[in-house]
């Protein structure tokens, strides 16, 4: 995908603003629902997000490898979940993608960390006609982009309490019509010193190909410029073409990739 290739050249060379992006969006990711293992974060929401149901390997640990598989893969069977393995640049060890990839353990959303290292001055344009600007709280805002993307209550359940137990505060909008209260799209963001981290922008299916999402954006980053933010960050699929352009228009470029592994079967049993 085109992008500003001095811009992502100098990011994946600034380690130390890389680490602190994957620390705020590890902290902002945190569900209630977690524990540690060994140098892993074991991660077991019954929500939507992966980032919220996976293993974080943040330190090499001292237990051999299969022994924290086993005990992990325990959790994650209590949970009813699969057990998969969150592996970016900085996966501790930096063989574990390798030792997973030999064990069966398949490769899943190959996604990238966008970074914004300098917000833009963005002036906030007007809504379209018939609309209006509306926060949502943590429990509003999960139902709102549940009911977007069709998610189960249960998913939208544990959003919710995800959101509401944060150690990062979310603050989410929504451009609503006035009509009927539809809510045509929406975001969050979530504030760290001065780091911001969008998430969860969504645009309902219909209303897209209107320039709504991008007027989410500048209004989300125009807010965080406000609030002293210096920085954004946000998680975008590899794949999904049309939003990294947007977010490319708005100043980010790639930082660094992640993807998961989900075990086997067998392994999980």
């Amino acid at each position: 995908m085109p992008e500003t290739s001095g811009t992502a050249a100098a990011l994946a060379r600034d380690e130390a603003l890389l680490s602190r992006v994957e620390d705020a969006s590890i902290n902002a990711s945190a569900p209630p629902q977690q524990r540690w293992l060994d140098g892993w974060i074991l991660r077991f929401s019954p929500g939507k997000a992966k980032r919220a149901r996976c293993i974080n390997a943040v330190a090499s640990g001292h237990l051999p490898l299969e022994r924290r598989l086993h005990l992990a893969a325990e959790v994650f069977r209590e949970a009813g979940l699969p057990m998969v393995v969150r592996i970016t640049r900085f996966t501790q060890p930096a063989s574990l993608d390798a030792e997973l990839a030999a064990r069966g353990y398949a490769k899943l959303d190959d996604t990238r960390v966008m970074v914004c290292p300098a917000l833009p001055a963005i002036s906030s344009r007007p809504l379209p006609l018939g609309t209006r600007w509306v926060p949502l709280d943590a429990a509003a805002y999960a139902e709102a982009v549940g009911a977007l993307r069709g998610s189960p209550a249960e998913q939208r359940l544990a959003h919710a309490q995800r959101l509401a137990a944060s150690p990062v505060p979310y603050r989410g909008h929504a451009i609503v019509r006035d009509s009927d209260g539809q809510v045509l799209a929406c975001g969050q963001y979530a504030r760290e010193a001065e780091l911001f981290g969008l998430y969860d922008v969504y645009t309902l299916e219909s209303a897209r190909g209107q320039g709504l999402a991008r007027l989410l954006c500048e209004r989300l980053l125009a807010i965080a410029a406000l609030e002293g933010g210096v920085t954004a960050y946000l998680q975008v699929e590899s794949d999904n073409l049309p939003a990294r352009r947007l977010y490319a228009s708005l100043g980010f470029a790639d930082g660094y990739a992640y993807h998961y592994r989900q075990a086997p079967p067998a392994a999980a049993d």
